[in-house]
């Protein structure tokens, strides 16, 4: 059965950030996720996350200036320097919350520009190392275009490229069903192909990105098929409920915990 993560960034907005982690776990949630988690301390996500029983499945390193429309920097020319010191500062929160896979924002700039897919390359590099020294996963997310035009990395088969070039152990692939939906489709044929490298799953309903019960895909064919697979890592719930969360979690009732 999919072990299925909370996203606290986009659920449970009814509560502060830290009080989510106990409105997740009262709705039967094991295990959370979120974007970022740097405006917290690390102790008090770890003394929720140890108070309600739940397991920290994924957090992103570090996108650089998001207020200021950044997405990431691993891209980005003259920015190596600042990525190493935000893989230190997202180790600080790993080692705190427990987690075992980072994501790495690629950040926007032309997929076919030589310079941003060499500093995309060092810096997947680099840090993939680094996390490996704590026995943490890195993870790549394609993203796709619509919902943030100008990404570097927009492409399932780019991602796929990279790791098998890279050949690094603990470098995977976040594969977002939502993403992968409106990119590419073929979701089901691309989970059975792609499941290997995968570090991780992200699922939301396709065009709404809300509860994951219904619009064009399948999801029970979907969680019948991801178990079937025997994926056993977490199922990340990044959607933005379509009213109050506790009201849209029906589709989640048969997995909860009890």
């Amino acid at each position: 059965m999919p072990v299925f993560a909370a996203n606290l960034t986009m659920m449970f907005n009814e509560w502060s950030f830290l009080d989510r982690f106990d409105a997740a776990a009262e709705a039967g949630f094991t295990a959370v996720e979120y974007l970022f988690p740097y405006e917290a301390a690390p102790e008090a996500i770890a003394e929720r996350l140890a108070r309600n029983k739940l397991q920290q499945a994924l957090f992103n390193l570090p996108p650089g200036d998001w207020a200021a429309g950044e997405r990431g920097i691993a891209a980005l020319p003259g920015r190596f320097d600042t990525l190493k010191s935000d893989v230190e500062r997202g180790l600080d929160y790993a080692a705190a919350t427990g987690v075992k896979r980072l994501h790495l924002m690629a950040g926007l700039a032309d997929p076919s520009d030589a310079q941003a897919a060499n500093c995309y390359r060092r810096a997947v590099a680099y840090a993939a190392e680094r996390l490996a020294e704590k026995e943490i996963d890195l993870l790549i997310e394609p993203i796709n275009g619509r919902n943030m035009p100008g990404y570097f990395l927009n492409d399932f088969g780019a991602a796929e490229r990279l790791i098998a070039e890279l050949g690094l152990a603990n470098l995977k692939l976040q594969f977002d069903i939502y993403h992968r939906q409106i990119m590419h489709g073929d979701v089901a044929m691309a989970l059975r192909r792609l499941l290997p490298i995968t570090g991780h799953i992200q699922i939301a309903s396709v065009p709404s990105r809300q509860e994951p019960d219904g619009e064009e895909l399948n999801y029970p064919y979907l969680f019948a098929e991801i178990e079937r697979l025997g994926y056993a890592g977490f199922v990340g719930c990044e959607y933005s409920p379509r009213g109050r969360t506790l009201d849209g979690l029906a589709w989640f009732k048969p997995f909860a915990r009890s």
